[in-house]
This record gives C-alpha cells, structure tokens and sequence, in this order.
C-alpha cells in the first residue's frame, strides 16, 4: 500500500508565508508527476501545481509568482512553498502523487488526507 501524508497547514495573515510538505511512503517503486490541489468551501477541487519527476513545474494563473512547488525524489516528498498569501488562497490543501508500486502493471494517482490553509487576519 501507499500512504500521501501532508503537513503544514495552519491559520497565516494576510501576504504571510507557509510551507506545506507531502511524503509518500509505502511500496513505491517510482513516482511520476507529484501535485498540489486545493479545494475552498462551495468550490470544487482545482489545481494549484504540479512538478514531474524531472522537475518540470506547472502553476494555476492564480498562484503564479508567489507559489513554488519542489520535491526530493529521493525522499519521495514535494512541498509548496506558499508566499504573499491572500485570503481567497484559503482551502483544504491536498497531494497527489503518481506511483508506480513495486511489481505493479500501472501506475495509480494516490492522494493525501489534505491539510487546511486559512489566510485570515
């Protein structure tokens, strides 16, 4: 089985900063594309970045500039680094990881428990 913990979740003021951290564990072989989501109140899931195993980065429009997505392949970990934060960034954070599981035919996108973020003052 694979397991996606998060971490770093927390109550942050206006334009503060937060570092959210992932880490897979289980019986990985390899892992793929790693990501962020995030889903506010009323709203569905969006996504906010992804980094793939060669550290190629994607972010949300929205989260451009002050949003850096990282990952230490070796650990089987991504962060989001989380700058100039707004209220509207507030949600429930969640990882996503594609994972190859050790003698597995496919690889399954595994999620996290999620992790909440409120940015208020």
């Amino acid at each position: 089985q694979v397991q996606l913990v998060e971490s770093g979740g927390g109550l942050v003021q206006p334009g503060g900063s937060l570092r959210l951290s992932c880490v897979a564990s289980g019986s990985i072989f390899t892992t793929e594309t790693m990501a962020w989501y995030r889903q506010a109140p009323g709203k569905e899931r969006e996504l906010v970045a992804t980094i793939t195993s060669r550290g190629g980065t994607n972010y949300a429009d929205s989260v451009k500039g002050r949003f850096t997505i990282s990952r230490d392949n070796a650990k089987n970990t991504v962060a989001l680094q989380m700058n100039s934060l707004k209220p509207e960034d507030t949600a429930v954070y969640y990882c996503s990881a594609d994972i190859w599981q050790i003698g597995a035919r496919q690889s399954w996108v595994y999620w996290g428990q999620g992790t909440q973020v409120t940015v208020s003052s």
